[in-house]
């Protein structure tokens, strides 16, 4: 399947700082080239969280070119899925044209994680685990059903 083929997945949360982000990486690394994935935020804060960056980079994902955006940015895209992971992103999420589906997997922001550098980052590395789990299990479940319609 070509990039220009492969269904749009965007996911969501307020500040597309962190959840986002790290959803992001994780989706396109676990799906390959077989789904486009983006992030976007109702109320972007402008930047990458960097200790979300550094737990991505600590399971080999390179999240340090992604930049913060409006949901808006995408309203003209033909958006297949759309995957909030707060539940403020989930109550103002619009519909996107070309929508199919619609989930929400709420975690928590790891922004908002207090104490030292090194007791932040244990808490986006949880937040980052629970975020593989999920959103692995979802992108193995497309590409199993992705290589069952090719058959």
């Amino acid at each position: 399947m070509s990039q220009q083929t492969a269904p749009l997945i965007l996911v969501l949360c307020t500040g597309n700082s962190c959840r986002s982000h790290l959803a992001e990486g994780i989706l396109r690394a676990a799906s390959g080239d077989k789904l486009l994935v983006a992030s976007a935020g109702s109320k972007p804060a402008g930047y990458v969280h960097p200790l979300a960056i550094k737990a991505m980079a600590e399971i080999g994902i390179d999240i340090s070119d992604h930049h913060s955006k409006h949901l808006d940015e995408f309203l003209s895209h033909d958006v297949e899925t759309v995957i909030t992971v707060c539940g403020n992103a989930d109550q103002v999420c619009p519909m996107f044209p070309g929508q199919i589906n619609r989930h929400h997997w709420g975690f928590d922001d790891p922004a908002h994680a207090t104490g030292t550098e090194e007791e932040q980052l244990i808490v986006f590395r949880r937040v980052r685990d629970e975020i593989q789990r999920v959103f692995g299990a979802y992108a193995a479940g497309r590409l199993d059903e992705a290589a069952k319609s090719v058959l």
